[in-house]
Protein backbone atom coordinates (compact mmCIF):
# COMPACT_ATOMS: atom_id res chain seq x y z
CA UNK A 1 0.00 0.00 0.00
CA UNK A 2 3.08 2.56 1.09
CA UNK A 3 4.26 1.71 -2.68
CA UNK A 4 1.15 2.92 -4.32
CA UNK A 5 0.40 5.92 -2.59
CA UNK A 6 3.90 7.27 -3.78
CA UNK A 7 3.44 5.93 -6.76
CA UNK A 8 0.04 8.26 -6.88
CA UNK A 9 1.42 11.31 -4.81
CA UNK A 10 4.73 11.38 -6.71
CA UNK A 11 3.43 13.20 -9.81
CA UNK A 12 0.54 14.86 -8.64
CA UNK A 13 3.48 16.55 -6.44
CA UNK A 14 5.90 16.91 -9.43
CA UNK A 15 2.81 19.23 -10.79
CA UNK A 16 2.06 21.14 -8.06
CA UNK A 17 5.78 21.97 -7.96
CA UNK A 18 6.41 22.11 -11.79
CA UNK A 19 3.16 24.93 -12.00
CA UNK A 20 5.29 27.07 -9.68
CA UNK A 21 8.86 26.48 -10.43
CA UNK A 22 8.21 25.05 -14.20
CA UNK A 23 10.00 27.59 -15.80
CA UNK A 24 13.52 27.34 -13.53
CA UNK A 25 16.41 25.85 -15.57
CA UNK A 26 16.26 22.63 -13.76
CA UNK A 27 12.84 22.21 -14.21
CA UNK A 28 13.86 19.37 -16.32
CA UNK A 29 15.45 17.98 -14.21
CA UNK A 30 13.20 17.98 -11.61
CA UNK A 31 10.87 16.73 -13.93
CA UNK A 32 12.89 13.14 -14.38
CA UNK A 33 13.84 13.51 -10.32
CA UNK A 34 9.74 12.80 -10.17
CA UNK A 35 9.47 10.34 -12.70
CA UNK A 36 12.67 8.40 -11.55
CA UNK A 37 11.15 8.32 -8.36
CA UNK A 38 7.94 7.40 -9.66
CA UNK A 39 9.69 4.00 -11.09
CA UNK A 40 11.15 2.63 -8.14
CA UNK A 41 7.93 3.21 -6.78
CA UNK A 42 5.90 1.25 -9.48
CA UNK A 43 9.20 -1.17 -9.18
CA UNK A 44 8.50 -1.90 -5.73
CA UNK A 45 4.55 -2.23 -6.01
CA UNK A 46 4.82 -4.90 -9.01
CA UNK A 47 7.74 -6.88 -6.86
CA UNK A 48 4.93 -7.08 -4.12
CA UNK A 49 2.22 -8.13 -6.33
CA UNK A 50 4.29 -10.89 -7.96
CA UNK A 51 5.14 -11.75 -4.67
CA UNK A 52 2.14 -11.59 -2.44
CA UNK A 53 -1.01 -11.49 -5.13
CA UNK A 54 -3.15 -8.72 -5.81
CA UNK A 55 -3.03 -5.44 -3.80
CA UNK A 56 -5.70 -3.56 -2.19
CA UNK A 57 -6.09 -0.19 -0.90
CA UNK A 58 -8.01 3.08 0.27
CA UNK A 59 -10.80 0.80 1.31
CA UNK A 60 -10.57 -1.36 -2.31
CA UNK A 61 -11.06 1.89 -4.63
CA UNK A 62 -7.83 1.07 -5.77
CA UNK A 63 -6.78 -2.53 -6.73
CA UNK A 64 -3.21 -3.71 -8.26
CA UNK A 65 -3.32 -7.05 -9.83
CA UNK A 66 -0.48 -8.90 -12.00
CA UNK A 67 -2.05 -6.97 -15.25
CA UNK A 68 -2.01 -3.62 -14.31
CA UNK A 69 1.30 -3.75 -12.24
CA UNK A 70 2.66 -4.51 -15.82
CA UNK A 71 1.60 -1.62 -17.32
CA UNK A 72 2.16 0.44 -14.36
CA UNK A 73 5.82 -0.46 -14.60
CA UNK A 74 5.39 0.10 -18.48
CA UNK A 75 4.07 3.76 -17.90
CA UNK A 76 6.65 4.70 -15.52
CA UNK A 77 9.70 3.61 -17.53
CA UNK A 78 8.79 4.91 -20.95
CA UNK A 79 7.51 8.75 -18.75
CA UNK A 80 11.07 8.50 -17.46
CA UNK A 81 12.89 8.16 -20.53
CA UNK A 82 10.83 10.69 -21.99
CA UNK A 83 11.75 12.95 -19.48
CA UNK A 84 14.99 12.55 -19.95
CA UNK A 85 14.57 13.34 -23.26
CA UNK A 86 12.65 16.31 -22.87
CA UNK A 87 14.93 18.70 -21.26
CA UNK A 88 17.78 18.46 -24.78
CA UNK A 89 14.95 18.73 -26.66
CA UNK A 90 12.78 21.73 -25.20
CA UNK A 91 16.04 23.77 -24.44
CA UNK A 92 16.90 23.26 -28.14
CA UNK A 93 12.81 24.36 -28.87
CA UNK A 94 13.49 27.52 -26.69
CA UNK A 95 16.78 28.20 -28.86
CA UNK A 96 14.30 28.15 -32.18
CA UNK A 97 12.19 30.32 -30.62
CA UNK A 98 9.03 27.91 -30.13
CA UNK A 99 9.36 27.43 -26.95
CA UNK A 100 9.48 29.74 -23.83
CA UNK A 101 9.17 30.24 -20.23
CA UNK A 102 5.53 30.50 -19.45
CA UNK A 103 5.12 26.95 -21.65
CA UNK A 104 8.16 24.91 -20.78
CA UNK A 105 6.52 25.31 -17.46
CA UNK A 106 3.22 24.35 -18.42
CA UNK A 107 4.81 21.84 -20.42
CA UNK A 108 6.32 20.11 -17.40
CA UNK A 109 3.39 20.53 -14.94
CA UNK A 110 1.01 18.88 -17.65
CA UNK A 111 3.36 16.48 -17.61
CA UNK A 112 3.23 14.79 -14.08
CA UNK A 113 -0.44 15.72 -14.09
CA UNK A 114 -0.74 13.07 -17.46
CA UNK A 115 1.44 11.04 -15.41
CA UNK A 116 -0.78 11.14 -12.66
CA UNK A 117 -3.80 10.40 -14.90
CA UNK A 118 -2.68 7.50 -15.98
CA UNK A 119 -1.38 6.04 -13.28
CA UNK A 120 -4.77 6.95 -11.41
CA UNK A 121 -6.47 4.97 -14.21
CA UNK A 122 -4.45 1.66 -14.12
CA UNK A 123 -4.66 0.64 -10.54
CA UNK A 124 -8.24 1.85 -9.37
CA UNK A 125 -10.47 -0.69 -8.73
CA UNK A 126 -13.70 2.12 -9.76
CA UNK A 127 -15.09 1.81 -13.23
CA UNK A 128 -16.07 5.45 -12.62
CA UNK A 129 -12.92 6.84 -11.05
CA UNK A 130 -11.26 5.18 -14.51
CA UNK A 131 -13.90 6.75 -16.65
CA UNK A 132 -12.93 10.52 -14.62
CA UNK A 133 -8.94 9.58 -14.97
CA UNK A 134 -9.27 9.04 -18.93
CA UNK A 135 -11.38 12.51 -18.66
CA UNK A 136 -8.51 14.22 -16.92
CA UNK A 137 -5.86 12.74 -19.39
CA UNK A 138 -7.87 14.38 -22.32
CA UNK A 139 -7.44 17.83 -20.57
CA UNK A 140 -3.81 16.90 -19.95
CA UNK A 141 -2.93 16.28 -23.28
CA UNK A 142 -5.12 18.79 -24.98
CA UNK A 143 -2.89 21.30 -23.30
CA UNK A 144 0.55 19.74 -24.14
CA UNK A 145 -0.32 19.30 -27.99
CA UNK A 146 -1.19 23.13 -28.15
CA UNK A 147 1.63 24.23 -26.14
CA UNK A 148 3.04 25.60 -29.50
CA UNK A 149 0.33 27.76 -29.90
CA UNK A 150 0.64 28.09 -33.66
CA UNK A 151 -2.80 27.86 -35.61
CA UNK A 152 -1.97 24.07 -36.45
CA UNK A 153 -1.23 22.69 -32.71
CA UNK A 154 -4.84 24.70 -31.90
CA UNK A 155 -6.18 23.41 -34.54
CA UNK A 156 -5.05 19.92 -33.43
CA UNK A 157 -5.62 19.97 -29.79
CA UNK A 158 -9.29 21.40 -30.39
CA UNK A 159 -9.84 18.18 -32.80
CA UNK A 160 -8.59 16.29 -30.15
CA UNK A 161 -10.51 17.40 -27.48
CA UNK A 162 -14.03 17.51 -29.54
CA UNK A 163 -13.30 13.87 -31.04
CA UNK A 164 -12.10 12.58 -27.91
CA UNK A 165 -14.67 14.55 -25.60
CA UNK A 166 -17.13 12.97 -27.54
CA UNK A 167 -15.76 9.42 -27.11
CA UNK A 168 -15.50 9.77 -23.40
CA UNK A 169 -18.77 10.64 -22.87
CA UNK A 170 -19.79 7.41 -24.99
CA UNK A 171 -17.52 5.69 -22.48
CA UNK A 172 -19.60 7.50 -19.50
CA UNK A 173 -22.83 6.35 -21.03
CA UNK A 174 -21.47 2.59 -21.00
CA UNK A 175 -20.14 3.23 -17.49
CA UNK A 176 -23.95 4.33 -16.33
CA UNK A 177 -25.75 1.50 -17.97
CA UNK A 178 -22.67 -0.84 -16.56
CA UNK A 179 -24.04 0.81 -12.87
CA UNK A 180 -27.74 -0.13 -14.11
CA UNK A 181 -27.02 -4.06 -14.27
CA UNK A 182 -24.63 -4.17 -11.44
CA UNK A 183 -26.77 -2.02 -8.75
CA UNK A 184 -29.57 -4.67 -9.27
CA UNK A 185 -27.06 -7.63 -8.41
CA UNK A 186 -24.65 -6.15 -5.89
CA UNK A 187 -27.32 -3.10 -4.16
CA UNK A 188 -26.19 0.43 -4.65
CA UNK A 189 -24.21 0.39 -1.53
CA UNK A 190 -22.54 -2.73 -2.81
CA UNK A 191 -19.63 -1.24 -4.78
CA UNK A 192 -21.45 -1.97 -7.81
CA UNK A 193 -18.89 0.00 -9.87
CA UNK A 194 -15.77 -2.02 -8.00
CA UNK A 195 -14.19 -3.86 -10.54
CA UNK A 196 -13.14 -6.82 -8.32
CA UNK A 197 -16.96 -6.94 -7.01
CA UNK A 198 -18.51 -7.04 -10.73
CA UNK A 199 -16.25 -9.63 -11.96
CA UNK A 200 -16.86 -11.98 -8.72
CA UNK A 201 -21.24 -11.55 -9.84
CA UNK A 202 -20.50 -11.38 -13.66
CA UNK A 203 -22.67 -14.25 -14.50
CA UNK A 204 -25.36 -12.82 -12.28
CA UNK A 205 -25.79 -9.60 -14.91
CA UNK A 206 -28.25 -8.70 -17.03
CA UNK A 207 -26.65 -9.29 -20.31
CA UNK A 208 -29.25 -7.14 -22.91
CA UNK A 209 -27.70 -4.34 -20.05
CA UNK A 210 -24.07 -5.03 -19.97
CA UNK A 211 -23.79 -6.16 -23.93
CA UNK A 212 -25.50 -2.40 -24.75
CA UNK A 213 -23.10 -1.20 -22.34
CA UNK A 214 -19.80 -2.36 -24.27
CA UNK A 215 -20.69 -1.12 -27.41
CA UNK A 216 -20.69 2.14 -25.80
CA UNK A 217 -17.23 1.73 -23.78
CA UNK A 218 -15.82 0.25 -26.65
CA UNK A 219 -17.06 2.94 -29.26
CA UNK A 220 -15.49 5.68 -26.33
CA UNK A 221 -12.59 3.86 -25.17
CA UNK A 222 -11.70 2.95 -28.50
CA UNK A 223 -11.79 6.61 -29.51
CA UNK A 224 -9.07 7.12 -26.77
CA UNK A 225 -7.00 4.07 -28.48
CA UNK A 226 -7.28 4.92 -32.17
CA UNK A 227 -9.10 2.52 -33.39
CA UNK A 228 -10.81 3.12 -37.11
CA UNK A 229 -13.22 5.19 -37.62
CA UNK A 230 -12.91 7.68 -34.47
CA UNK A 231 -8.91 7.60 -35.43
CA UNK A 232 -8.73 11.21 -36.93
CA UNK A 233 -7.33 12.74 -33.97
CA UNK A 234 -4.46 10.93 -33.39
CA UNK A 235 -2.22 11.70 -36.62
CA UNK A 236 -3.11 15.69 -36.32
CA UNK A 237 -1.96 15.33 -32.30
CA UNK A 238 1.27 13.40 -33.24
CA UNK A 239 2.36 15.73 -35.92
CA UNK A 240 1.64 18.96 -34.40
CA UNK A 241 2.69 18.66 -30.46
CA UNK A 242 6.19 18.54 -29.26
CA UNK A 243 8.02 15.61 -29.82
CA UNK A 244 8.27 13.78 -26.36
CA UNK A 245 4.19 14.00 -26.45
CA UNK A 246 3.98 12.46 -29.44
CA UNK A 247 6.36 9.67 -27.76
CA UNK A 248 4.08 9.04 -24.70
CA UNK A 249 1.10 9.63 -26.85
CA UNK A 250 1.63 5.90 -28.22
CA UNK A 251 3.40 4.60 -25.62
CA UNK A 252 1.43 5.04 -22.80
CA UNK A 253 -2.08 6.72 -23.55
CA UNK A 254 -3.12 4.30 -26.07
CA UNK A 255 -1.81 1.11 -24.30
CA UNK A 256 -3.88 2.44 -20.83
CA UNK A 257 -7.28 3.24 -22.90
CA UNK A 258 -6.74 -0.18 -24.47
CA UNK A 259 -6.47 -1.87 -21.23
CA UNK A 260 -10.08 0.23 -20.07
CA UNK A 261 -11.39 -1.65 -22.84
CA UNK A 262 -10.05 -4.84 -21.87
CA UNK A 263 -11.41 -4.70 -17.93
CA UNK A 264 -14.68 -4.41 -19.56
CA UNK A 265 -14.52 -6.83 -22.00
CA UNK A 266 -13.82 -9.60 -18.69
CA UNK A 267 -17.30 -8.49 -17.00
CA UNK A 268 -18.63 -8.28 -20.19
CA UNK A 269 -17.61 -11.75 -21.72
CA UNK A 270 -18.81 -13.16 -18.03
CA UNK A 271 -22.31 -11.96 -18.08
CA UNK A 272 -23.26 -12.99 -21.56
CA UNK A 273 -21.37 -16.47 -22.05
CA UNK A 274 -20.29 -16.00 -25.27
CA UNK A 275 -17.92 -13.79 -27.83
CA UNK A 276 -19.52 -10.61 -28.88
CA UNK A 277 -16.81 -8.62 -26.67
CA UNK A 278 -14.32 -10.50 -28.54
CA UNK A 279 -15.92 -10.20 -31.97
CA UNK A 280 -16.72 -6.58 -31.59
CA UNK A 281 -12.97 -6.14 -30.93
CA UNK A 282 -11.64 -8.88 -33.64
CA UNK A 283 -13.94 -6.70 -36.62
CA UNK A 284 -12.31 -2.81 -35.09
CA UNK A 285 -9.45 -4.37 -35.38
CA UNK A 286 -8.90 -6.35 -38.43
CA UNK A 287 -10.75 -2.75 -40.22
CA UNK A 288 -7.72 -0.91 -38.10
CA UNK A 289 -5.35 -2.70 -39.45
CA UNK A 290 -6.02 -2.51 -42.73
CA UNK A 291 -7.12 1.18 -42.87
CA UNK A 292 -4.08 2.52 -41.32
CA UNK A 293 -1.39 0.53 -43.30
CA UNK A 294 -3.00 1.74 -46.55
CA UNK A 295 -2.92 5.20 -45.39
CA UNK A 296 0.67 5.31 -44.70
CA UNK A 297 2.19 5.69 -48.11
CA UNK A 298 -0.46 9.05 -48.04
CA UNK A 299 1.39 11.18 -45.69
CA UNK A 300 4.41 13.27 -45.92
CA UNK A 301 4.62 13.86 -42.47
CA UNK A 302 7.21 11.88 -40.87
CA UNK A 303 5.07 12.08 -37.49
CA UNK A 304 1.86 11.64 -39.16
CA UNK A 305 2.92 8.70 -41.02
CA UNK A 306 4.40 6.96 -37.64
CA UNK A 307 1.30 8.13 -36.37
CA UNK A 308 -0.73 6.07 -38.42
CA UNK A 309 1.80 3.26 -37.74
CA UNK A 310 0.12 3.49 -33.99
CA UNK A 311 -2.85 3.01 -35.27
CA UNK A 312 -1.98 0.01 -37.24
CA UNK A 313 -0.52 -1.42 -34.34
CA UNK A 314 -3.40 -0.81 -31.93
CA UNK A 315 -5.51 -2.16 -34.07
CA UNK A 316 -3.19 -5.52 -34.35
CA UNK A 317 -3.22 -5.48 -30.17
CA UNK A 318 -7.66 -4.99 -30.16
CA UNK A 319 -7.40 -7.89 -33.19
CA UNK A 320 -5.33 -9.81 -30.67
CA UNK A 321 -7.45 -9.53 -27.05
CA UNK A 322 -10.31 -9.96 -29.07
CA UNK A 323 -9.41 -13.19 -30.37
CA UNK A 324 -9.38 -13.90 -26.70
CA UNK A 325 -7.28 -17.49 -26.05
CA UNK A 326 -4.02 -17.47 -24.21
CA UNK A 327 -1.75 -17.67 -26.59
CA UNK A 328 -3.22 -14.30 -28.26
CA UNK A 329 -3.51 -12.41 -24.56
CA UNK A 330 -0.02 -13.24 -24.44
CA UNK A 331 1.24 -12.12 -27.66
CA UNK A 332 -0.69 -8.74 -27.45
CA UNK A 333 0.27 -8.22 -23.75
CA UNK A 334 4.01 -8.23 -24.91
CA UNK A 335 3.46 -6.52 -28.36
CA UNK A 336 1.92 -3.65 -25.89
CA UNK A 337 5.15 -3.15 -24.27
CA UNK A 338 7.60 -3.64 -27.18
CA UNK A 339 5.56 -0.98 -29.40
CA UNK A 340 5.95 1.44 -26.40
CA UNK A 341 9.70 0.93 -26.49
CA UNK A 342 10.07 1.04 -30.35
CA UNK A 343 7.89 4.14 -31.02
CA UNK A 344 8.79 6.28 -28.72
CA UNK A 345 12.08 5.38 -29.65
CA UNK A 346 11.44 6.42 -33.25
CA UNK A 347 9.71 9.87 -32.31
CA UNK A 348 12.93 10.44 -30.16
CA UNK A 349 14.75 9.69 -33.78
CA UNK A 350 12.22 11.72 -35.74
CA UNK A 351 12.29 14.58 -33.13
CA UNK A 352 16.22 15.43 -32.98
CA UNK A 353 15.63 15.33 -37.36
CA UNK A 354 13.35 17.47 -37.36
CA UNK A 355 15.11 20.08 -34.78
CA UNK A 356 18.35 19.24 -36.85
CA UNK A 357 16.55 19.85 -40.53
CA UNK A 358 13.86 22.14 -39.76
CA UNK A 359 11.48 20.43 -41.28
CA UNK A 360 8.97 17.02 -40.56
CA UNK A 361 8.48 16.73 -44.05
CA UNK A 362 10.04 13.41 -45.29
CA UNK A 363 10.92 14.62 -48.83
CA UNK A 364 13.36 17.53 -46.81
CA UNK A 365 15.42 15.08 -44.83
CA UNK A 366 17.54 13.30 -46.37
CA UNK A 367 21.20 11.76 -45.10
CA UNK A 368 20.65 11.16 -41.75
CA UNK A 369 23.36 8.69 -41.32
CA UNK A 370 25.82 11.68 -42.56
CA UNK A 371 24.15 14.29 -40.10
CA UNK A 372 24.67 11.85 -37.19
CA UNK A 373 25.08 8.15 -37.12
CA UNK A 374 23.23 7.36 -34.60
CA UNK A 375 20.59 9.07 -35.20
CA UNK A 376 20.26 7.60 -38.40
CA UNK A 377 20.73 4.35 -37.57
CA UNK A 378 18.65 4.64 -34.50
CA UNK A 379 15.70 5.69 -37.21
CA UNK A 380 16.60 2.29 -39.23
CA UNK A 381 16.51 0.16 -36.69
CA UNK A 382 13.73 1.27 -34.96
CA UNK A 383 11.62 1.18 -38.34
CA UNK A 384 12.94 -2.80 -38.92
CA UNK A 385 11.79 -3.13 -35.29
CA UNK A 386 8.19 -1.75 -35.48
CA UNK A 387 7.89 -2.91 -38.95
CA UNK A 388 8.01 -6.76 -37.44
CA UNK A 389 11.51 -7.35 -38.70
CA UNK A 390 13.15 -9.99 -36.58
CA UNK A 391 15.17 -9.91 -34.00
CA UNK A 392 13.28 -7.73 -32.13
CA UNK A 393 10.54 -8.24 -29.39
CA UNK A 394 7.80 -6.94 -31.63
CA UNK A 395 8.75 -9.39 -34.36
CA UNK A 396 7.93 -12.27 -31.75
CA UNK A 397 4.94 -11.09 -30.62
CA UNK A 398 3.57 -10.79 -34.47
CA UNK A 399 4.63 -14.45 -35.07
CA UNK A 400 2.81 -15.22 -32.13
CA UNK A 401 -0.15 -13.79 -33.07
CA UNK A 402 -0.34 -14.93 -36.50
CA UNK A 403 0.67 -18.45 -35.68
CA UNK A 404 -2.58 -18.12 -33.38
CA UNK A 405 -4.65 -16.47 -35.57
CA UNK A 406 -3.85 -19.27 -38.54
CA UNK A 407 -5.17 -21.83 -36.52
CA UNK A 408 -8.29 -20.26 -35.09
CA UNK A 409 -9.08 -17.74 -37.81
CA UNK A 410 -7.39 -18.36 -41.32
CA UNK A 411 -9.34 -16.19 -43.24
CA UNK A 412 -8.34 -13.36 -41.11
CA UNK A 413 -4.46 -14.22 -41.14
CA UNK A 414 -4.41 -13.11 -44.80
CA UNK A 415 -5.97 -10.06 -44.01
CA UNK A 416 -3.28 -8.97 -41.43
CA UNK A 417 -0.38 -10.32 -43.38
CA UNK A 418 -1.91 -7.97 -46.23
CA UNK A 419 -1.99 -5.30 -43.71
CA UNK A 420 1.38 -6.39 -42.28
CA UNK A 421 3.50 -6.42 -46.03
CA UNK A 422 2.20 -2.93 -46.85
CA UNK A 423 2.88 -1.15 -44.02
CA UNK A 424 6.32 -2.92 -43.65
CA UNK A 425 7.00 -1.81 -47.84
CA UNK A 426 5.86 1.71 -46.94
CA UNK A 427 7.53 2.29 -43.76
CA UNK A 428 10.77 1.48 -45.14
CA UNK A 429 10.66 3.18 -48.68
CA UNK A 430 10.16 6.71 -46.68
CA UNK A 431 12.55 5.66 -44.35
CA UNK A 432 15.61 4.92 -46.62
CA UNK A 433 14.98 8.46 -48.38
CA UNK A 434 15.48 9.82 -45.34
CA UNK A 435 18.67 8.30 -43.97
CA UNK A 436 20.88 7.54 -46.56
CA UNK A 437 22.46 10.03 -49.45
CA UNK A 438 23.53 13.20 -49.59
CA UNK A 439 23.03 15.19 -46.25
CA UNK A 440 21.04 18.18 -46.40
CA UNK A 441 21.80 19.97 -43.23
CA UNK A 442 25.17 20.42 -41.50
CA UNK A 443 25.86 17.66 -38.60
CA UNK A 444 23.98 18.02 -35.47
CA UNK A 445 25.16 18.98 -32.12
CA UNK A 446 24.87 15.58 -29.85
CA UNK A 447 23.38 15.28 -26.33
CA UNK A 448 22.12 12.98 -23.63
CA UNK A 449 18.53 12.98 -25.03
CA UNK A 450 20.15 9.78 -28.11
CA UNK A 451 20.36 7.38 -24.27
CA UNK A 452 16.75 6.87 -23.98
CA UNK A 453 16.77 5.94 -28.00
CA UNK A 454 19.72 3.60 -27.04
CA UNK A 455 17.95 1.80 -23.93
CA UNK A 456 14.67 1.62 -25.66
CA UNK A 457 15.86 -0.37 -28.94
CA UNK A 458 18.39 -2.37 -26.80
CA UNK A 459 15.29 -3.56 -24.42
CA UNK A 460 12.95 -4.52 -27.24
CA UNK A 461 16.11 -6.69 -29.12
CA UNK A 462 16.72 -8.08 -25.62
CA UNK A 463 13.21 -9.25 -25.69
CA UNK A 464 13.46 -10.80 -29.05
CA UNK A 465 16.43 -12.59 -28.34
CA UNK A 466 15.88 -13.91 -24.92
CA UNK A 467 12.83 -12.89 -22.93
CA UNK A 468 13.50 -13.47 -19.48
CA UNK A 469 11.81 -16.78 -17.38
CA UNK A 470 10.50 -14.20 -14.54
CA UNK A 471 8.99 -11.60 -17.43
CA UNK A 472 7.85 -14.37 -19.55
CA UNK A 473 5.33 -15.78 -16.42
CA UNK A 474 4.62 -12.21 -15.47
CA UNK A 475 3.18 -11.92 -19.05
CA UNK A 476 1.07 -15.51 -18.88
CA UNK A 477 0.02 -13.99 -15.16
CA UNK A 478 -1.06 -11.20 -16.92
CA UNK A 479 -3.30 -12.76 -19.74
CA UNK A 480 -4.75 -15.12 -16.51
CA UNK A 481 -6.83 -11.66 -15.51
CA UNK A 482 -8.20 -11.32 -18.99
CA UNK A 483 -9.05 -14.87 -19.15
CA UNK A 484 -11.16 -15.04 -15.88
Amino acid sequence: MAALTWLLCLPLAGALTLARYGDHARAAAVNTLFSLAGLVAAGRLAQAVLANGPTFAFDGQFHVDALSACLVVLTSFVALTTALYSGPYLAREQVNGRMTAPRRRLYHAMYQLFLFTMLVALTTNNLGLLWVAMEAATLATALLVSVYRTPASLEAAWKYFILCGVGVAQALLGTVLLYMAAEKVVGMEGGALMWTQLNAVKGSLDPRIVGLAFAFLLLGYGTKVGLVPVHSWLPDAHAEGPTPISAVLSGLLLNVALYAVLRCKVLVDGALGTPLAGHLMLGFGLLTVLVAAFMLAHQRDAKRMFGYSSIEHMGLMTFAFGLGVPLANFAALLHMGMHALVKSAIFFCVGHAAQSCGTQTMADVRGLVRIDPLLGWGLVLGTLAIAGMPPFGVFTAEFLLLTTTVRELPWAAALLLLGLAVAFATLLARVQAMVFGDASHAPAARDRSRLPIVAHLGLALMAGLYLPRGVADWLHAAADVLAR
